[in-house]
Parts: structure tokens; C-alpha cells; sequence
């Protein structure tokens, strides 16, 4: 499928406000970092968790302990990926038990990652709470899952794709409603 570029929704400015709002809304309702963890779900959703981290951390003077989460083996379409899905290590340096953690992604659209990342961190321990974040929702969810922190609301259609590139991966932030190409 090829796509094209239809409107950038964030610049790198918009998306700096919208994580020191998001982390302001995180601490608020967590009544700030005691017992508090993020976890980013790779690939994006951890350059966004160590983001908001460090926010917490100049805001509250606190460190707040971070870890990555590879969802791979726990997606329902990994048949449909590739024959030898590629691994990546899960780093989740503390113990979950019993913590108030805040799962970190770049996009919500149908629920399925979040899900496949629910299954992942129970296999880990039992948290005490799990709380998601993400930059944007899209919509079409397919499965009853909700954020509770969103840095955007974005209606989209199915043709649509949202595209969040960040600095520490792809070397620019932003983010983009692209939609498919028409077939000639």
C-alpha cells in the first residue's frame, strides 16, 4: 500500500505541549510518582514513556521508573506479520506488583496493542492499577479499551493513517493523517 501525505495534525512544538499536559494530567490524577511506573510499548510508545518521564521528573523532583514492553508474541495477527517475527527484548528493570502503572502508546485505534500489552505486563505481575496514555486516538475501536490520559482526539476514516514520527527514531516529530493511495 502507498500512501500520501494529507495534513500534519502536531508539529514538534504541538507535541511538547501535549506530553507536558499529559504528564500534568497523569500526576494529577495519580496524586504524583509514589508507587507510580510508565511502561512504553515499542516502538514509539517508549521515546513517549522516557519523555513523560523525565516531564515527571522535573515537575515533581522525583524520578520515575521506566520500562519498554515487546508486545510481539502476545499480538493476535502475528501469523499475518511475518513467518519469523522479529523479537525484541521486554525491560522492565522494576517489580510491577502492586503499582500504579501507566502504559504508554503513540496511537489507539482498534485496542488490539493495548490488549496484546495487557496480557504482556499480567504475565509480568499483578499492578496494582493499569492506566493507558497516548498521543493520539484515532477511533474504530474494535475491542472495549479507552485511554485515560489522550494528547489528541483525531476522527479518521478507515482509509486513513495516522503517522507519528519521533525525533528519536525517525528524526523529526510529527504527526500525519496520510491516506491511501487510490489504485489506477
Amino acid at each position: 500500500m502507498e500512501f500520501i501525505e494529507k495534513v500534519c495534525i502536531m508539529d514538534a512544538e504541538k507535541i511538547k505541549r501535549t506530553l507536558a499536559r499529559v504528564a500534568h494530567e497523569i500526576l494529577e490524577h495519580n496524586k504524583g510518582v509514589d508507587n507510580l511506573a510508565l511502561v512504553g510499548i515499542r516502538r514509539r510508545g517508549v521515546p513517549l514513556a522516557e519523555r513523560l518521564a523525565r516531564l515527571m521528573e522535573k515537575f515533581e523532583g522525583k524520578e520515575v521508573p521506566m520500562g519498554i514492553l515487546d508486545i510481539t508474541l502476545y499480538r493476535d495477527d502475528l501469523t499475518l506479520l511475518s513467518p519469523k517475527p522479529i523479537l525484541h527484548k521486554t525491560e522492565v528493570p522494576f517489580s510491577i506488583d502492586d503499582k500504579k502503572l501507566v502504559l504508554v502508546d503513540d496511537v489507539l485505534f482498534t485496542g488490539r496493542t493495548v490488549r496484546a500489552a495487557l496480557d504482556a505486563l499480567m504475565d509480568l505481575g499483578r499492578p496494582k492499577v493499569i492506566q493507558l496514555a497516548v498521543l493520539v486516538d484515532r477511533g474504530h475501536r474494535e475491542l472495549p479499551i479507552h485511554a485515560d490520559f489522550v494528547g489528541e482526539k483525531v476522527p479518521t476514516s478507515k482509509r486513513e493513517i495516522v503517522s507519528v514520527r519521533l525525533m528519536e527514531i525517525d528524526g523529526v516529530d510529527k504527526v500525519t493523517i496520510d491516506i491511501e493511495k487510490e489504485k489506477v
